[in-house]
């Protein structure tokens, strides 16, 4: 790749990362919570799912991404919350996010586990309006077993997905670049995976503004 051409690649990405920004400073609403996929909105506009473990920072980094305080409230009891809930971007309506159900489960009910497996395994199956998942990843721990069970899901149902790294503030930023080169080198084996990852902070902004620009080219608007 040339300089010019290098230089025009960086221009198209700030330009996208402004545009981003400003639709997240317009209008977000919560739109509705879907306890069965029989309840979910008409397909009618893009989705961007995010994904992750309990805990892994996921109402955080939403309400970052979109610049809000509380548009995204994290479940008092981790893996109770077994519902997609639906966000619209935009002025008439250009996208939907979808918050996913946190996995982990470690203080839920089996039945509670079967009940999440079916939703979400069916939700990723046959959303055609699906354009991407994010699955986020705790930066002070990286790939749970979870993690992994939820990349093959991933894999399987052939929907492509950008590994997120949250929190990465939490952490030394040598330990951070070997738990990311360790996350990286996984995600390379993934078929349904972008082998490049995000690195954020929803605390201090990093990685902000770029996932936000990434959200926008995934969804296509």
């Amino acid at each position: 790749m040339t300089e010019t051409e290098t230089s025009l690649e960086d221009r198209e990405r700030e330009l996208l990362a402004r545009r981003a920004a400003k639709l997240f400073s317009g209008r977000v609403d919560f739109l509705l919570s879907a306890p069965q996929l029989k309840f979910l909105p008409e397909p009618t506009v893009p989705e961007i799912a995010f994904c992750g473990r309990s805990n892994v920072g996921k109402s955080s980094l939403l309400n970052a991404l979109t610049g809000r305080k509380a548009i995204a409230r994290a479940s008092v009891t981790p893996g109770r919350t077994q519902e997609l809930n639906y966000f619209e971007v935009g002025e008439p309506t250009l996208f939907r996010l979808v918050d996913m159900p946190g996995y982990g489960f470690a203080k839920a009910p089996p039945k509670v586990v079967e009940k999440w497996k079916a939703l979400v395994r069916t939700f990723l199956k046959g959303r055609q309006s699906l354009h991407r998942t994010l699955l986020l990843v705790d930066s002070r721990h990286g790939l749970k077993e979870v993690d992994r069970e939820m990349m093959k899901m991933l894999d399987e149902t052939a929907v492509s997905y950008r590994v997120v790294m949250t929190k990465a503030d939490k952490i030394k930023a040598s330990e951070l670049d070997a738990v990311v080169a360790k996350v990286a080198e996984e995600t390379r084996l993934h078929p349904a995976a972008f082998p490049e990852l995000h690195i954020t902070s929803a605390e201090k902004g990093m990685g902000i503004p770029e996932l936000r620009a990434a959200v926008l080219a995934d969804a296509g608007v």
